[in-house]
């Protein structure tokens, strides 16, 4: 052992002795030593931890979702009045203390998510079952390692200042509506909340560092695993504050601005660390434990009343588009079933759709050791009553989304969502596993030519989706993923490429068909080769480069999409319902339906675009088949010929409505490769 290592372990030691000299209990948080400074730590390879997917990319390269204003708006959104914006105001107005409803206190570490010590305390209002949660945050470690220790649950315990590194508050509770609402706001339906505190001042903080990549913006650090939708925010124009709201998810029971659709995690005790100290063992908490995840559990819609007294507070019925309330099932599972007879937490929950066998490798081995472990604490919060394959209860869920997880895990390494999630899932066999479905069950070309697992961090040639355009086309690597250098290069076709080692080279030539190659690199190593074919056309109308959003909105608003007439899109009377509405109507609420609402809903629109990932688009992937609770307009394989299809007049000028989906397809496509202009 080096002298460097000695004293490591010695300063460990020591640190250790220092928490247990202060005794079981501890006093307030803040009453012994002052905070020691948290600093990040070095950022290698992939550094998308807790963002959402799709955070909302703006034209001026900045993430919305990752900014203060996002977080601004948010909090203006579920506390208009600033009632909460201090941990003391923000308790007061909970009720802790008050010494009526259930009050229950927890210390636990966080092993397998955020590597925290952390120090809950759960209440339940005594009337109308409102619930809040205070969590003081725990790490020690003077420049932060960000990983699990169990000097992080010791400090919890007696409650070490010098190692809180901050206060969450949570909550589930009804909230005031305001002018910015819609008519059909509810102040009787509770949703979730999140906030965070600073750990000395008290004050509410607009963004916090939670895994030493730096600090992210509320509230995506949290809602992202929480269930929680990233939308945009509206423009400042027309608001009625005249500020950027926060979005209206139109799919929530609430009808309610800072309703993200968001639900309250389940305590999965068993993955925790605890202490051995008198007080604080899991034996000693097991009891307040199920409390809690007892209040979790009343936070979730049913869709029929129960009898089980668990079941008593949960809000039925579940309202179509809304999160059908999946993660009871796993809280019943491990506390016995219906009526939850055992006291101790046991996680042993296998949803009946991962029974079957698949491949050589069967689906209950892949849930226990790469679904739960890596995927299940934040997808269980996903999906919705109509469209629920997000939340992988089943096997076919989870392989319906093998090209997806190929894209997030594999090559982009923006999932697991938490860096500890992340670097366990490398660390182990769980990799390997996964490699091993995606490439034997859903032949997803994930490992190399010596059949290691492909790894995140590596150059990833992304040349952008197939299209039909017109000459001249630039084409764009700018999707490429860890790419310093490009090579592009013409499989096929007579068009002539110009600057083949730039990010945006030229495709000029007669109309045809032109197949084309990037190669990426990153100074070191090269990328898989990945084609592109381009379809140059000068007949198309309009041109490529002349595509709106007035286009856009003319073929969403056509009974040709499907989308319009008897469809989901456009029924407003039957709020909630899916996320946003194509239909013209008064969005910013002043009374009239004019230009100011084309904007919100092009802002709207914009937001079911992903320009950090184009081909994850929900724009371009659920009208093409992929998870959509609704049809598949852009669907090109009907042969019904548009003259026999007077329901579809806009068909008329193609031979088949499968031609006519694709040409819109090539609208969309086209549009969006030019940053979606307004």
């Amino acid at each position: 052992m080096c002298k460097r290592d000695v004293l490591q372990l010695a300063g460990l030691l020591l640190t250790g002795l220092m928490l247990t000299a202060c005794g079981p209990g501890g006093g307030n948080s803040g009453d012994v030593f002052p905070r020691e400074t948290q600093t990040s730590a070095v950022v290698t390879g992939p550094n998308s931890f807790l963002l959402f997917p799709n955070p909302q990319k703006q034209d001026d390269a900045s993430l919305q979702t990752n900014t203060t204003a996002y977080a601004t708006a948010y909090y203006e959104a579920i506390d208009p009045n600033n009632d909460k914006d201090t941990l003391t105001k923000w308790k007061t107005a909970n009720g802790f203390g008050s010494g009526t409803g259930t009050e229950v206190t927890v210390v636990f570490g966080d092993v397998k998510d955020l590597g925290y010590g952390r120090r809950m305390t759960a209440r339940q209002h005594p009337t109308n079952g409102s619930l809040a949660f205070v969590v003081e945050n725990y790490l020690v470690g003077a420049v932060a390692s960000y990983t699990y220790s169990d000097f992080n649950v010791e400090a919890a315990v007696v409650r070490d200042s010098r190692w809180h590194v901050g206060t969450n508050g949570i909550e589930f509770s009804v909230s005031p509506c305001t002018a910015s609402d819609p008519a059909g706001c509810s102040t009787t339906i509770k949703f979730a909340k999140f906030y965070t505190f600073d750990p000395t001042t008290g004050q509410r903080l607009l963004e916090a560092q939670l895994d030493g990549r730096g600090k992210k913006a509320m509230p995506g650090i949290c809602i992202n695993c929480h269930g929680g939708r990233g939308d945009p925010l509206t423009p400042a124009t027309g608001s009625p504050t005249g500020k950027q709201l926060f979005n209206l998810v139109m799919n929530t029971a609430s009808q309610k601005r800072g309703d993200v659709m968001a639900n309250l995690q389940p305590l999965k005790v068993d993955s925790f660390g605890y202490s051995s100290r008198a007080g604080y063992t899991r034996a000693e908490q097991e009891a307040n434990l199920k409390i809690i995840n007892k209040m979790i559990l009343s936070s979730y819609p049913i869709s029929v009343a129960s009898a089980f007294p668990e079941d008593t507070l949960r809000r039925t019925p579940i309202v179509y588009g809304e999160w059908p309330g999946t993660a009871a099932a796993l809280i019943k599972n491990a506390y016995g079933g219906d009526g939850l007879p055992n006291a101790s937490f046991a996680d042993t929950y296998l949803p009946t759709g991962w029974s079957a066998g698949t491949a050589g490798l069967t689906a209950e081995n892949l849930y226990k050791n790469v679904v739960v472990s890596s995927c299940r604490t934040c997808h269980i919060l996903r999906g919705n009553q109509p469209m629920s394959e997000l939340n992988f209860e089943t096997y076919a869920h989870f392989s319906g989304y093998a090209d997806r997880i190929k894209a997030h895990v594999i090559d982009r390494g923006n999932m697991p969502l938490a860096k500890i999630v992340y670097e366990r899932l490398w660390s182990t066999t769980e990799a390997d596993t996964l490699a091993t479905f995606l490439t034997t069950a859903q032949s997803q070309p994930v490992r190399d030519a010596n059949n290691a697992v492909l790894q995140p961090g590596r150059p990833v040639a992304i040349p952008g989706p197939d299209r039909t355009t017109t000459s001249p086309a630039t084409l764009s690597a700018a999707g490429s993923l860890y790419a310093s250098s490009y090579s592009w290069s013409k499989v096929s076709g007579t068009a002539t490429l110009t600057n083949p080692t730039s990010v945006t080279p030229t495709l000029t030539g007669a109309d045809g068909t032109n197949v084309l190659r990037l190669v990426v690199s990153n100074g070191t190593t090269q990328s898989t080769p990945a084609d592109v074919t381009v379809i140059l056309d000068s007949t198309l109308s309009p041109a490529p480069s002349a595509i709106r959003f007035s286009d856009i909105k003319a073929v969403l608003q056509s009974n040709s999409v499907g989308c319009s007439g008897a469809g989901c899109h456009d029924n407003l009377s039957a709020t909630p319902g899916p996320p946003l509405y194509y239909t013209n109507y008064d969005r910013n609420r002043d009374a009239s339906t004019d230009a100011i609402d084309d904007r919100w809903f092009y802002t709207e629109l914009r937001g079911r675009i992903n320009f950090t990932d184009i081909a994850a688009s929900p724009l371009l992937r659920k009208p093409s088949g992929h998870h959509h609770g609704g049809a598949f307009p852009f669907d090109p394989s009907l042969a019904t010929a548009c003259a026999v299809a007077p329901a579809y007049p806009d068909c008329s000028p193609y031979a088949t409505l499968g031609a006519y989906n694709a040409a819109k397809y090539k609208m969309f496509v086209n549009w969006i490769l030019n940053g979606a202009p307004y």
